[in-house]
This record gives structure tokens, C-alpha cells and sequence, in this order.
């Protein structure tokens, strides 16, 4: 579903919150930190407020290609 939403755009936790239609911060957390672990997705500070992240999905090829080169 992120995908489908925001190919390669950015996106922040409360986007990503509306895109899954999850009210449960936590789960959405879960869900953004289990991409990163599996190396799909990554992270940057917001520019405004550096308590808040911004997260930017890898293609699908480049993922792919990135999970075959560590094996």
C-alpha cells in the first residue's frame, strides 16, 4: 500500500499512518521499522524538526539487488 502511494516520493510516520489506516502509532512503527530492517526502506531527519523522520522506499529492483549482493 505505501508503494502503491509513494513509489519513490518522501513520506513522514503520520502519511504513512493515513496510507495504512492505522490509528495505533506503534504498529505503524513496527511496520516502518520492519521495511528498514529488510532494507526497503530509508531514513533521513525531518529538515524542520529533527525528532521526526522521513522515509523514502527503495524500488523494488534496488532492494532486491541490494539483498542479493549481502548474501
Amino acid at each position: 500500500m505505501l508503494w502503491k502511494t509513494f513509489k519513490e516520493k518522501e513520506f513522514d510516520h503520520d502519511q504513512a499512518a493515513n496510507i495504512l489506516k492505522e490509528e495505533k502509532e506503534r504498529l505503524v512503527s513496527v511496520v516502518l521499522s520492519d521495511l528498514k530492517r529488510h532494507g526497503w526502506l530509508t531514513i533521513s531527519l525531518h529538515p524542520d524538526d529533527s525528532r521526526k523522520r522521513i522515509y523514502k522506499l527503495k524500488t523494488p529492483e534496488k532492494a532486491i539487488e541490494e539483498i542479493d549482493a549481502e548474501k
